[in-house]
């Protein structure tokens, strides 16, 4: 029998074979797969006088049988991981990452590359300037001797990255708090059914530090014993990697003639460097700090007592409610999860972007639970696929992301099948999931508009401080009145949300920032730290976290970062190390977006110009230029500092340092 992983599929936009693709016939697939893109690399290098079609389109084509492979096990992976599945990824990881390092350290593929005559289109020539990049970056130029270490350094990097995600997945498991009913007094009885196991209830410990419930949970001791177990993960397992990890990473970014790793990492960002990435939190932190201590002053006097990382966020959640007369609880009732998703989500699209989104019942997901859409255009023409996947399960790797199994490209002839991942305990959605919804789904949207020739351009694949801004844009609609009002209809009642609701809700958006804000600076600032070593590791990962919170001013009384070092998935099993500060450097082009939209409303008119500008470039058009042909200038990084409450309070530098232009990349 054919292996199904072998050949492209016969669905619709190419959707994997889910039904008839088990784990089983992945490594068969991996090794045919391997030898088939070397065996195309080959061609590539004996062919005729190198032109564009047989040298850069060829090598933009090959693979394709290794991305199918790859894109099933890893999505698979992540979404669904057991014992048998890591022990694949630990049999092809390794081999993986050596044969990506034998193409780019391909001499004659690389001197191919550098002497074709290049397109005058500006996407062909990016592209050339990007590709003759990568190899730099992953050693073409460097003696027999450093390909050999480079090699070594990349290998041993990909088996750390797996392991901690994985010793992550498998903390986060056993550290989930069991609770009394009584000790969960403040949750609804379909958070309590969701929670059962056994006539016990067992939350599960989500990705960041500070857990949702401990703005819920009425006992203090409860909300502590959450805090505590998220606080105990990785310290043990993931300790050694983190430092292995940052003495690596270091080694490699000097091996090819860097300082450091983020200076390595930033070279190919919009920042342009890590010093402007650096300087962002320097000038951000000292009014982010002081915002969040006059926050927990004032949720302490509400509590009558000092407050900790533990109780904070429930005082806090009071003074809201005191303030802005919101009560969570209620609030999750106007915000079912199906109704969210199509009458909020897929209805914001409609009205932007003139696409629908229609479920396709004759389509199979991964999973029972795992719906399958088809995207079209206003006429009825097909875009794409999304798969949404939103139950949560012990076996799902913690946060929400976005991930392609095909990729939009014309050169391909492919269009694009995009994933959205999730773990949602309740039917019933949070303010925060409810706009995680609709940030994931920007990203989907990123994808699915992709319209570019080239598969390296094609839509997310793009850096990563701007990969999170049409994410971070669409955020906004979740909670804009004319969308809101079609979807936010009371579970038991269907009374549309009330306008004083909405608007205490849009108030809420401020509230708090200082905390978020901090708390999002701090790991920002940890990440970069460890990534800008230039020498010594030092081995104490507690004593060094805390140094950088008190260097940029982020050691706030119970203030906790986002994230430590020993359950950063991000950074060190995620692909966003020294880059954690994108999602921030993201909202400055968010927030000013935004403002244009605000400005002319949320209409097709405004959804063309951001598609047509921002949605469909992908990688192919210079980031700076993108912005100003939807903006119509440069930003502006007031409305930023408006946002999170800090524009009465930042200094002169940080709005400057802001508000200049990073480098493009070219």
């Amino acid at each position: 029998m054919t292996n199904p992983l072998l050949t492209p599929s016969t669905l619709p936009y190419n959707l994997p074979d889910f039904a008839n693709i088990r784990l089983e016939h992945v490594e068969p697939a991996f090794d045919v797969a391997l030898q088939r893109h070397a065996a195309e690399i080959a061609e590539i290098t004996t062919a005729a006088e190198p032109t564009w079609e047989n040298t850069v389109e060829a090598f933009e084509l090959a693979g394709a049988d290794l991305d199918r492979v790859m894109a099933w096990f890893f999505n698979l992976q992540g979404t669904d991981a057991t014992e048998e599945f890591d022990a694949v990824a630990d049999r092809i990881v390794p081999r993986l990452s050596a044969h990506v390092d034998s193409v780019y350290q391909n001499d004659e593929l690389y001197q191919r590359i550098k002497a074709v005559q290049v397109p005058a289109d500006e996407e062909s020539q990016r592209l050339h300037g990007e590709l003759t990049r990568r190899f730099t970056r992953r050693g073409a130029d460097l003696d027999a001797a450093g390909k050999s270490r480079l090699q070594e350094i990349n290998q041993r990097l990909s088996e750390l990255s797996e392991r901690f995600g994985r010793n992550l997945l498998t903390d986060t498991k056993a550290l989930a708090v069991a609770f009394e009913r009584e000790e969960l007094a403040g949750l609804s009885e379909d958070q309590l059914a969701a929670y059962e196991q056994d006539g016990r209830y067992v939350v599960p410990i989500e990705l960041p530090t500070t857990q949702a419930l401990q703005a819920e949970l009425e006992v203090s001791a409860s909300r502590h014993k959450l805090f505590d177990a998220s606080r105990a993960r990785g310290r043990e397992s993931n300790r050694d990697i983190v430092l292995e990890s940052v003495r690596l990473r270091q080694e490699r970014a000097k091996l090819l003639g860097f300082d450091t790793h983020a200076d390595y990492v930033i070279a190919e960002e919009t920042a342009g460097t890590a010093a402007a990435a650096r300087q962002l939190i320097a000038d951000l932190a000292p009014a982010a700090a002081a915002n969040a201590e006059a926050e927990r002053k004032l949720a302490g006097e509400l509590a009558g007592q000092e407050l900790g990382g533990a109780d904070w966020p429930y005082w806090q959640a009071k003074r809201r409610e005191e303030e802005l007369g919101i009560d969570e609880a209620e609030l999750r009732k106007y915000f079912p999860l199906e109704q969210v998703l199509t009458d909020g989500v897929f209805y914001a699209a409609n009205v932007l972007y003139g696409i629908t989104v229609e479920k396709r019942g004759d389509l199979a997901g991964y999973r029972d639970d795992v719906d399958v859409w088809e995207v079209k255009e206003e006429d009825g023409t097909g875009i794409g696929l999304l798969l949404t996947d939103y139950n949560a399960r012990p076996s799902k790797r913690g946060g929400a992301w976005m991930s392609s199994f095909v990729d939009q490209s014309h050169l391909a002839g492919t269009k694009p099948v995009v994933v959205n991942v999730m773990s949602v305990n309740s039917n019933l959605l949070t303010i925060d999931e409810v706009t995680t919804v609709f940030h994931e789904f920007g990203h989907a949207l990123h994808g699915l508009l992709s319209d570019v020739r080239y598969p390296s351009h094609s839509g997310t694949n793009v850096p990563r401080d701007w990969v999170e801004f049409p994410s971070q844009i669409n955020e906004n609609y979740a909670f804009a009145p004319e969308i809101a009002r079609n979807y936010a209809r009371h579970v038991d009642t269907g009374e549309v949300i009330p306008r004083p609701l909405l608007e205490a809700l849009e108030a809420s958006r401020q509230f708090g920032q200082g905390f978020s804000t901090a708390e999002y600076l701090a790991a920002s600032a940890i990440d970069l730290a460890w990534h800008s070593l230039d020498d010594e590791i030092p081995s104490g990962i507690d004593a060094f976290e805390e140094s950088v919170l008190r260097q940029y001013g982020l050691d706030v009384d119970g203030l906790e970062p986002r994230y430590r070092s020993t359950w950063f998935n991000h950074i060190f099993a995620g692909g966003y190390s020294a880059g954690y500060y994108s999602y921030l450097w993201a909202e400055a082009l968010d927030a000013d977006g935004y403002q244009l939209v605000a400005e002319e409303g949320i209409n097709r008119a405004t959804g063309a110009k951001f598609r047509e500008a921002i949605l469909s470039k992908g990688a192919s058009r210079d980031y700076a230029e993108a912005y100003r042909a939807f903006r119509g200038r440069d930003k502006d990084t007031r409305p930023l500092l408006q946002r999170r409450g800090l524009a009465g309070t930042a200094t002169d530098s940080a709005t400057d340092s802001v508000t200049d232009e990073p480098s493009p990349v070219q």
